[in-house]
């Protein structure tokens, strides 16, 4: 009997241990108790909702990678609705099972809610600017946006302390939520349209501006990140001025959404483009240059005065002319190359959820 009594000690006990220490209670003030175990197992809650919540925003990032451009926004919208739901009600699940009664922790919570709330208003402010991002959708994933100091890039991820701004050069800029709430944003492809660009160019004078107009546009139309024209939407050449060596002109345009996006390129594309139309048109550029008439010199006028300077040979040989420019010819684009290379549009933010 003895011996039997031994054998169920030795196999029951270390599960009596266990319970043991399971039953070791850390914190106990009125009706609440807070046992090592239930620390463990609140912890364990919180834990798998965390990665519940992780697999979720993975799965609907691959999703929203994948889906046309209308419905990037609400994808992302629904991402973090689901993020943030899953990690908070593991929060209050976790708090449960470790045995705090939220109830009765009304007044507590309260008292170091505010604690909490003048400690970290930083913090608050810019979760709860976050929060009126994504729910505002006036800027959204995707868009490209410049800020008053000129930093200019698309939108990749809005977070719960800053949104990530990725420049054409593919630099991350990190700017505070509240920023992009409180200053002025200039958002270039709200709703996901485009927007029209005066792209600048001088000819010398005396060429005729018929022909610039038609070169130009006809340049301008043929490629394919220019969109069709329609009634409201034309390409344009206007005379704009005056200058110094020639007649100004500016290139109005309407061009795709992606080469908006790579403001940059667009406007070297456009301008490669006009400088080969003008080259085929045989339509001369201009440069500054200044003429210098001298009536007489020493005494001596015309071949004798340039005789005298060293600009013109005695033996009456006129002064050499300058050599002849080769004829023009199609030449590389690279800009345009680039507009027309969908990589870094179709490049997928980076996964900074682990």
């Amino acid at each position: 009997m003895s011996t039997g009594t031994q054998t169920r000690a030795g196999r029951y006990g270390p599960m009596t241990n266990l319970d043991s220490i399971a039953d070791v209670q850390l914190l106990s003030f009125g009706n609440i108790s807070v046992t090592l175990g239930g620390v463990v197992a609140g912890l364990v809650v919180f834990l798998v909702a965390v990665a519940m919540a992780r697999l979720v925003s993975r799965g609907l990032r691959r999703v929203r990678e994948k889906a046309s451009q209308r419905t990037t926004g609400a994808l992302y919208l629904l991402e973090k609705l689901v993020t943030y739901g899953l990690v908070i009600v593991g929060v209050i699940a976790g708090l449960s099972v470790a045995g705090l009664n939220l109830s009765s922790l009304a007044l507590f919570a309260g008292a170091i809610g505010i604690g909490i709330g003048l400690g970290l208003q930083g913090v608050v402010k810019e979760f709860v600017s976050g929060l009126f991002l994504i729910f505002d959708r006036m800027i959204s994933v995707g868009d490209l946006i410049e800020l008053d100091d000129g930093v200019r890039g698309a939108i990749v991820e809005i977070g719960p302390r800053a949104s990530r701004i990725r420049t054409n050069d593919n630099v991350n800029i990190i700017v505070p939520n509240s920023r992009l709430i409180e200053d002025t944003v200039t958002n270039w492809t709200l709703r996901g349209d485009t927007r029209r660009i005066h792209v600048p160019f001088s000819v010398a004078y005396g060429a005729d501006r018929g022909q610039v107009r038609d070169a130009v546009l006809a340049a301008a139309r043929a490629n394919p990140f220019t969109l069709p024209e329609t009634e409201t939407r034309k390409s344009q050449v206007w005379l704009v001025g005056f200058g110094e060596s020639g007649l100004d002109f500016e290139l109005l345009v309407w061009p795709t959404q992606a080469a908006v996006k790579r403001p940059a390129g667009m406007h070297a594309a456009y301008t490669w483009l006009i400088a080969d139309a003008l080259d085929e048109a045989g339509i001369e550029v201009p440069f500054p240059q200044t003429d210098l008439r001298l009536r007489s010199i020493f005494g001596r006028e015309g071949d004798e005065a340039l005789q005298a300077l060293g600009l013109l040979k005695r033996t009456g040989a006129k002064a050499e002319t300058p050599v002849a420019r080769p004829a023009p010819g199609q030449s590389t684009n690279d800009a345009a190359e680039e507009l027309l290379n969908p990589a870094s549009d179709a490049e997928a933010a980076d996964d900074t959820s682990g």
